[in-house]
């Protein structure tokens, strides 16, 4: 489990979760490292998951069902306070 803080206080913590078939996990990151954003911390062999824990009242803006890709995909925008989106995935 990896606990990130943002300069402005918030709390985010991501998880690395191997499968069945992954079972090499690394994680780059060291207490005390800065990270920025789209930066790769780790990697997952044969992939898996990562599970994202954010804040409270933070505004998801995938959609359920949406392919992501590490390091690209925008998952919530903290400075959007217009609620959860809707749409359809294609």
């Amino acid at each position: 489990c990896l606990k990130i803080q943002t300069d402005d206080g918030q709390d985010y913590a991501v998880v690395q979760i191997a499968g069945l078939v992954a079972r090499r996990i690394r994680c780059d990151v060291k207490p005390g490292d800065s990270v920025i954003m789209g930066q790769r911390f780790g990697m997952i062999r044969f992939g898996s998951r990562v599970d994202v824990y954010m804040p409270l009242g933070t505004v998801p803006v995938v959609f359920l069902g949406q392919k992501m890709v590490a390091g690209e995909t925008v998952i919530a925008d903290t400075s959007v306070e217009d609620g959860t989106r809707f749409g359809e995935v294609r």
